[in-house]
């Protein structure tokens, strides 16, 4: 399973990528997350349905700073299967 996760507000140059890779590691997800140009942060989270549902919540919450004003996610299937989670 797979999915991609767009996240917006306050949640550039304050550890948010650094966040998600420790939650996804935590919890045994891979795919990566980068920054976007227009202030997004791009998350995509290959793994069970369940565990991705998790992460998601805890990106809701963010890190301490963090200002999370909406999430979009469009499950998808997976293209390429990543063996570890990455910052792009």
């Amino acid at each position: 399973m797979q999915a991609r996760v767009y996240i917006s507000g306050f949640v550039q140059g304050i550890g948010f990528r650094h966040f998600v890779r420790g939650k996804a590691n935590e919890l045994g997800l891979t795919g990566w997350v980068k920054n976007l140009p227009d202030g997004r942060v791009e998350i995509l989270f290959q793994g069970s349905r369940d565990k991705i549902e998790k992460a998601i919540k805890e990106c809701n919450k963010g890190p301490f700073l963090s200002e999370v004003k909406d999430i979009v996610v469009e499950w998808e299937d997976s293209k390429v299967v990543y063996n570890d989670f990455k910052i792009l």
